[in-house]
């Protein structure tokens, strides 16, 4: 099967599937959603929308954050994975915004990859949620389906999976693709135990192929 077909079944099913995907991270505006990316490194979207409401009610807005101190926003986050550096990374994140753009969360990657604890992938994610942007962001999930499903071929790094969803994926699609193949590693294609049972995508998945 070449590969034009198989991301046409793919995107057939995930339109059928979940046609409006979304992020599973609370957040009310750009500053509130970056700072719920930041703190969801390496930690579940869960435990961050269970932290995130004592924060955005004592730091509404960049000004706020920023003029605070390590040891009044740690005991906050402290229950996150690496809070020490993520409580530096967002008093950082919110000095830059207000020393360097003027308050206002930017919308390039180039430019949101200069901020603290922002890398490719957090600058992807707010691109593509905030501006749907055509941008991928590729954590473990997304690294991990499309490769099982045969969407990127010898990709060996987030960046080259990135390079081959944008290049096979409609420009239209990019910012929801990203979504449902998030929301597929997380309820359906497991990591350790996938869910081949519930999968609608077996039919093409190299995966399941090898586990029969």
């Amino acid at each position: 099967m070449k590969r034009k077909e198989r991301y046409a079944i793919v995107i057939d099913h995930f339109q059928q599937q979940i046609p409006e995907a979304e992020t599973e991270l609370l957040y009310d505006n750009p500053f509130q959603l970056l700072v719920a990316v930041i703190l969801s490194a390496q930690c579940t979207d869960k435990r961050v929308n269970l932290t995130t409401p004592a924060i955005f009610m004592e730091f509404p807005d960049p000004a706020s954050m920023a003029a605070t101190d390590f040891d009044t926003l740690f005991p906050i986050i402290k229950s996150i994975s690496y809070p020490n550096n993520k409580t530096k990374h967002l008093i950082g994140m919110a000095q830059m915004l207000m020393n360097d753009f003027g308050g206002e969360v930017p919308m390039t990657v180039e430019e949101l990859i200069k901020l603290p604890g922002v890398g490719r992938k957090t600058a992807n994610v707010i691109t593509s949620v905030i501006d749907q942007q055509p941008n991928m962001a590729v954590d473990t999930h997304v690294f991990r389906v499309s490769a099982r499903l045969g969407l990127t071929k010898g990709a060996t790094t987030p960046l080259a999976a990135e390079k081959q969803l944008i290049q096979h994926i409609p420009e239209e699609l990019v910012h929801k693709a990203h979504h449902w193949l998030i929301l597929h590693g997380r309820y359906t294609c497991l990591a350790r135990n996938p869910k081949c049972e519930t999968c609608g995508l077996t039919s093409i998945c190299l995966e399941f192929k090898k586990r029969k």
